[in-house]
């Protein structure tokens, strides 16, 4: 297996672990019991336990903003076509990484500070994105009102690891989509 493929699986692993018993619940044996190698042999991949955890927040931090900027530039200076892209884009990352939303709601006081400044500053990147379109689309909008709508928009699009069970992921994604437009105002 290669290494990149390899620390995908080991980050993943550890994420479901992390978002069903804590980032403290879990030990290195046990992400390495559950990928199939000794927990020693984690090291040859990750420094430490908190290093696994600064990866996986940061590096889809970074996935965020960067599918976010490319689907902005997408929309060719349109910005209900912007959000919509916006809109669809984290509802599928919503949908997709349930744990890993967990993981940054419950365990973000384990992430080393270096890691915590650098998640801070990529996610005020991604509001700062949304609330530049949300202001294109309503000229009137002031600018903590488009970063308000923004946050409140983030909060029901993560909502995803305690929505459905009884709705599939695809009439989620409907229902997600939906009320984030509405609420953001577009049409």
């Amino acid at each position: 297996m290669a290494e990149g493929t390899r620390r995908q699986q080991i980050l993943a692993t550890a994420a479901d672990l992390f978002a069903a018993r804590g980032f403290h619940g879990v030990s290195v044996a046990e992400i390495g019991a559950a990928v199939g190698i000794s927990g020693p042999a984690l090291y040859k991949h990750f420094s430490s336990k908190q290093a696994m955890l600064a990866e996986m927040l940061v590096s889809i931090s970074e996935e965020l903003l960067s599918v976010g900027r490319s689907r902005v530039a997408r929309a060719d200076g349109d910005p209900a076509a912007a959000l919509r892209g916006l809109v669809d884009w984290h509802v599928d990352f919503a949908l997709g990484n349930r744990a890993l939303i967990v993981v940054q709601d419950r365990d973000w006081e384990s992430l080393p500070s270096a890691a915590r400044t650098q998640v801070r500053d990529l996610q005020r990147a991604y509001v700062d994105l949304w609330a530049s379109q949300l202001r294109l689309l309503q000229p009137s909008l002031d600018a903590g009102a488009a970063h308000a709508a923004a946050q409140a928009v983030f909060g029901l699009l993560n909502s995803t690891p305690r929505a459905g069970g009884s709705i599939s992921d695809a009439a989620l994604r409907d229902v997600l989509v939906a009320m984030a437009l509405r609420a953001l105002g577009v049409g």
